[in-house]
């Protein structure tokens, strides 16, 4: 099979381990939205903000240094059992000292204490499967690294709505129920926790059985090599954060007290429909990255990384524009309360911001084959401090719109870093005027049914079908080349 017919294969699986999930817990957006007022959904998103932050820094960019290591290793149990080790030892720390300091957490975040002990053990066990969702990764077991994905958030999913929407009807028709011991009423934020915990738990068990291979192994020589490496790119996960989630939290502290949880609320729900480019994006960089290091020293990398650069951006494009044509029609099925509603016109921005990100992960390849993740940690941290900087002159002035442009000036500045550095210590020969033209003939199409033609659904198709004509027009022949002509 060619390396590029068989990356999109993966690259389809590991899509259905990333998209299906996610499109499954998307449906807990009408869910959530439907049940929750704007403050209560807001409050929900900014205890998930901390929840993403506290995420990456248990796993300290162990996942990436895990796939280098092991890729590069004649001793593969090693590399497994030294990373198992150390993620374990971590978290049972983590986990002893933030029981014994929840209360100290709470007051810092301003999270009620009862909602904090739930995240310290959902945040442990996310922690404790990072290694094995790794491994499966690296020996090419998308199959089984799909399923237990999938099987998570069905049971997320499942509980979620069992314990908002169908035991409340029971307990309405049916006081005396023997479900009655599980129903308390103005709960919900619990029960989405409690749902959330349950399926952690349940995939530490379907994944627990790699803990207990033996002989265990740490070798310490290896264990800093690999910190060494994971380090930078704990750091560049630990801004990159910030980029993602740490607006919500910055919309509450700089917002006035009184409408801030329903800004977030609004914001957070309508930044849901940029779903669909970061499920693209997320599926595609868990099929390139074992790719990315198990073609690093074939002969001439760097073409198939440009191709692959090059239809990253194509198919992002169509999804950015057919995001943007059909988001009233998105709107109505995901975010059904028209009180959220208000916050749509950050809805252009934040796709194109996720559409920069999705880039630069693909252009991000340069530092981690070449060793240098440092500079991965540089970039994220500029664009951080972008995030901080803006969000904190812009939302007393303009709220939720000054957090969405934090964001796409963020990402853009790390895409554009990470090109010009590339260039320098690791030159791939992108085709930057095929990436050029689609990008932005997508934005510009995306503009004028947004803004100029104000939405307007048949102007909108009209455009979208446009677009898609002159995609398979240039590159229909190129696709058939390497689906049909590369058979295995």
């Amino acid at each position: 099979m060619s390396p590029l017919k068989k990356l999109f294969k993966q690259t389809f699986i590991y899509g259905l381990a990333t998209v299906l999930p996610k499109m499954l817990s998307f449906l807990l957006l009408p869910l959530y939205t439907g049940i929750l007022e704007t403050a209560g959904y807001g409050e929900i998103s900014v205890i998930f903000a901390w929840f993403a932050i506290f995420n990456v820094i248990l796993a300290y960019g162990m996942e990436t240094s895990f796939f280098r290591f092991y890729n590069g290793s004649r001793d593969k149990h090693k590399v497994t059992s030294t990373a198992l080790i150390s993620i374990l030892a971590t978290t049972l720390i983590f986990l002893v000292l933030a029981l014994l300091l929840q209360s100290t957490i709470a007051n810092i975040t301003k999270i009620d204490a009862m909602y904090i002990k739930y995240a310290i053990y959902i945040i442990a066990l996310d922690a404790l499967v990072v290694v094995p969702f790794a491994w499966l990764r690296a020996r090419e077991k998308p199959m089984r690294y799909s399923l237990v994905k999938i099987l998570n958030v069905v049971i997320n999913l499942g509980l979620n709505v069992f314990f908002l929407l169908i035991l409340p009807k029971i307990m309405a028709n049916n006081p005396d129920s023997v479900l009655k011991g599980l129903y308390k009423p103005n709960f919900e934020i619990s029960y989405i926790f409690i749902s959330n915990l349950i399926a952690s738990g349940i995939t530490l068990l379907l994944m627990i059985r790699l803990y207990f291979r033996r002989p265990y192994v740490f070798g310490f020589s290896l264990w800093k090599k690999m910190m060494k490496y994971g380090l930078p790119i704990l750091v560049a996960g630990i801004a990159f954060t910030i980029n993602e989630v740490f607006d919500r939290i910055l919309l509450t502290e700089l917002l006035p007290e009184s409408i801030a949880d329903s800004e977030v609320g609004k914001y957070s729900a309508c930044y849901k429909l940029a779903l669909f480019m970061t499920l693209f994006g997320t599926a595609f960089r868990m099929g390139i990255e074992p790719f990315f290091f198990s073609h690093s020293s074939s002969s001439k990398p760097q073409l198939a990384y440009a191709q692959i650069t090059n239809y990253f951006v194509i198919l992002g494009s169509v999804i950015l524009l057919g995001v943007i044509v059909f988001s009233d029609v998105l709107k109505v099925i995901f975010i059904q309360n028209k009180e959220y509603w208000e916050a749509m016109t950050i809805v252009p921005i934040v796709i194109l911001a996720a559409f920069f990100l999705g880039i630069y992960h693909n252009l991000s390849v340069w530092y981690k084959v070449t060793d240098k993740t440092i500079y991965g940690a540089y970039i994220s941290l500029i664009g951080a401090i972008l995030t901080i900087i803006i969000n904190y002159a812009l939302i007393p002035e303009i709220g939720y719109m000054a957090s969405a442009i934090a964001t796409l000036s963020a990402y853009g500045s790390m895409m554009f870093l990470s090109y010009f550095f590339g260039r320098k210590y690791y030159p791939v020969p992108y085709n930057m005027r095929k990436i050029l033209f689609y990008l932005l003939v997508s934005i510009l199409f995306s503009a004028l049914s947004f803004y100029a033609f104000n939405r307007n659904l048949i102007v909108g198709s009209m455009l979208f079908l446009l677009f898609l004509g002159l995609v398979y027009k240039l590159e229909n022949e190129k696709l058939k080349r390497i689906f049909i002509k590369n058979e295995d």
